[in-house]
């Protein structure tokens, strides 16, 4: 995405709505800003359940599914999503579950229980190495460390977590980044589980944090903190050293009401998700507005009250439309048809 995006919070260009489950390659292009401006933001699909996702429904779960009265199994309040290698990870604590999609091994998993615990409330996400994922879960004050297939490798519950609610793993420095919103820091843990430090305190100076609720490890390793009631972003170091910040509370442009997800692409650009706006607004690092997609509803590049966001390196934006039960796919940093035909596959 080039640094010369539009300003302010330019349109998509409309095309007749589907209903969510209608057929979507049908539909015409969905994109953002609307022509003759290059288009930058692209939607592609929507994800509602592991059909969606590719993985066909077996022989013995059509039956069982039949026997007991229940349809296909779909995501009831997803809030966190993230990608790997064609697998999809949602964190859906509507129904007290992550979901582990694997479309190229044709099977999925809806875990419920790690080890001998029932998930409450799963809400952040982060991949960590060699294929593992972390999943953090608010009310039980855990972070759990699985391997591939869903089982437990660690938890991290005993450094005093009172609200993990955002996570953020660093790969080459091997470090854990939890985001406490209500210690109002980010807590560092090793590999290992073991803590290190905390990041931040109470308070609305530089550095310091309000109820924050997501985090994300931009590609140069700046920590990008959604300061919720603070109504900002703040980037710190891995330190915990001040960097920048920007962001307003208000019901304009640029501005924040309920600040959620956050994430970064290749370009370095800063995606914010808000509840509020049901949107998603696109800042450089100075806090300049450059595009924001979406608005209310439940058609293509529509939302309630969204939540999570997630970039992969190919800069496919995965947003968890919490309330419409779905996981959005667009494609970013676009330019070219080209670009489309081979990041949109």
């Amino acid at each position: 995405m080039a640094a010369t995006l539009l300003l302010a919070t330019a349109c998509a260009e409309q095309a007749p709505r589907p209903s969510p489950d209608s057929d979507e390659t049908a539909a015409a292009p969905l994109v953002w800003p609307k022509p003759p401006a290059q288009e930058r933001i692209r939607y592609l699909r929507s994800v509602s359940g592991p059909q969606d996702w590719g993985i066909s429904r077996s022989f013995w779960r059509r039956l069982v599914d039949a026997l007991s009265g229940n349809g296909k199994e779909l995501f009831m309040r997803p809030s966190a999503v993230a990608e790997r290698d064609g697998v999809l990870y949602v964190a859906d604590p509507g129904a007290q579950a992550l979901w582990i999609l694997d479309a190229q091994r044709d099977r999925y998993a809806r875990i419920t229980r790690i080890g001998e615990q029932g998930l409450v409330s799963p809400v952040a996400l982060a991949l960590g190495s060699g294929g593992t994922v972390f999943v953090a879960d608010t009310v039980l004050k855990k972070v759990f460390l699985l391997d591939r297939e869903g089982i437990l490798i660690r938890s991290f519950a005993t450094q005093g977590l009172e609200r993990p609610a955002g996570l953020a793993w660093d790969e080459a420095a091997q470090r854990l980044f939890v985001l406490d919103s209500l210690r109002h820091r980010v807590a560092v843990f090793d590999a290992n589980g073991a803590l290190l430090h905390n990041l931040g305190e109470s308070g609305s100076q530089n550095g310091q944090f309000n109820h924050p609720t997501h985090l994300a490890l931009d590609a140069s390793g700046t920590l990008l903190v959604n300061d919720a009631l603070n109504f900002r972003v703040q980037a710190i170091d891995p330190k915990g050293r001040f960097l920048w910040k920007f962001g307003q509370v208000g019901n304009g442009a640029g501005d924040f009401a309920a600040p959620k997800g956050i994430a970064s692409d290749s370009a370095g650009h800063v995606y914010v998700v808000d509840a509020l706006f049901d949107a998603v607004q696109i800042f450089d690092r100075q806090g300049q507005l450059l595009l924001a997609f979406g608005e209310h509803g439940a058609g293509r590049g529509q939302f309630t009250l969204p939540r999570g966001i997630y970039i992969s390196t190919e800069d496919k934006v995965y947003v968890a439309d919490a309330y419409n039960r779905r996981v959005q796919i667009f494609l970013g940093a676009i330019a070219t048809a080209e670009t489309v035909k081979e990041k949109g596959k």
